[in-house]
């Protein structure tokens, strides 16, 4: 089996990037399931129950979220409903949404988790209790399991990762929107990347345009930050392979889409 993880998109050009290279990489690398990080979706901030559908449509069988989850206030209206869409599983009890579903591929079950760390962030819940209580969960179900952990820290990240090796298939840091050079298996069978990277504006900072954010490092005052639609863009993401009967992770593979790195058929 193989799943293929987008990294955050962000805005118009990061949804243009998946419309456009998404059935290119299925073409090359036949994943099995297709999952998303939406939570910059909507223009940097958020996502909508339009965009949501688009990327389903675009050939995604789950979508995951972060701290920009509740920026988009119509996720309101329609997150209960979305069975596909995960946003943090440690948001407090009673939150909208959920952290955790079930992807079904021929009466495989593939489960998809979303976790948010909390240093640099918001302070949620303990993401490292709330995963041995949803991976607890899971395991009556399928020894499949992937985690989006969105978080700033890269030692959070790692933390988390060396945590979970041997429970879970995979974890993929998101968030910080710039594509590290560490992926791997991890001795138990769990892939490992400390963040994925963003599918968005190259020519950027994280996605965002570059004046307005040099303004406010210049300045120390604050910015408006919009997303940047006017230079090239790029996909990020990554691709693992693994063992259906026993969950393992087999392969981690990096996946950089843009000018300096393009995309071979």
């Amino acid at each position: 089996m193989k799943l293929l993880f987008v990294g955050d998109v962000t805005g118009s050009p990061g949804r243009e990037m998946v419309q456009q290279y998404l059935p290119k990489l299925k073409e090359v690398y036949h994943p099995n399931i297709t999952v998303i990080n939406g939570e910059n979706a909507a223009a940097g901030k958020g996502i909508t129950e339009k965009i949501y559908k688009q990327l389903l449509e675009a050939g995604a069988q789950a979508i995951t979220m972060g701290n920009h989850t509740w920026d988009k206030k119509e996720i309101f209206e329609f997150i209960d409903d979305a069975k596909n869409l995960v946003r943090p599983a440690n948001f407090p009890e009673g939150t909208p949404g959920k952290g955790m579903t079930f992807v079904n591929l021929n009466g495989t079950e593939v489960a998809i988790i979303n976790a948010q760390g909390r240093t640099f962030l918001s302070a949620l819940d303990d993401p490292f209790r709330k995963m041995d209580e949803l991976i607890s969960e899971a395991k009556k179900r399928t020894n499949i399991i992937f985690v989006d952990f969105h978080a700033e820290a890269t030692s959070e990240k790692q933390a988390m990762a060396w945590y979970l090796d041997g429970k879970v298939t995979a974890i993929a840091g998101t968030h910080t929107h710039v594509q590290t050079a560490d992926e791997r298996v991890l001795p138990n069978g769990t892939a490992y990347i400390t963040d994925v990277g963003m599918t968005g504006p190259y020519d950027s900072i994280i996605g965002m345009e570059k004046e307005a954010v040099m303004k406010t490092f210049l300045t120390g005052l604050p910015g408006r930050f919009e997303v940047d639609k006017k230079g090239r863009a790029q996909l990020n993401g990554l691709l693992i392979t693994i063992n259906e009967k026993t969950g393992k992770a087999t392969a981690a593979e990096r996946i950089m889409i843009n000018d300096d790195h393009p995309f071979f058929t």
